[in-house]
């Protein structure tokens, strides 16, 4: 039996991070969550998780910001970047620093 893979989300905006666990749970993923940037490095430090789901403002980092030390210690682990902020510059600027994929919110879940 394999075990389900666990996704790290970062988001500061509570009813977000709400949406993402109960979906994603159901989808039967193990989900960790927190608001903000500081808890998400940890865990990734940690080892742990299999994907990141991270927003790009957080009280106290900007997820952008965020990237290129994530993938300096774990440079196989998929980042997928989400940001109210819709902007190619955006968009871009996720993928330039590593991001697997970007999503503009709001997106639809499926």
């Amino acid at each position: 039996m394999t075990m389900a893979a666990t996704i790290l989300v970062a988001d500061d905006d509570k009813g977000i991070r709400t949406v993402l666990e109960q979906a994603l749970s159901r989808a039967d993923y193990v989900v960790r969550s927190t608001g903000n940037a500081a808890t998400l490095y940890n865990w990734v430090l940690e080892g742990a998780g299999d994907l990141v789901l991270t927003d790009v403002v957080m009280p106290d980092e900007n997820g952008l910001d965020l990237l290129p030390r994530i993938k300096k210690i774990r440079p196989e682990l998929p980042i997928i970047v989400m940001s109210a902020q819709n902007t190619l510059l955006t968009a871009i600027k996720a993928t330039e620093r590593g991001a697997y994929d970007y999503l503009p919110k709001p997106f639809d879940l499926k």
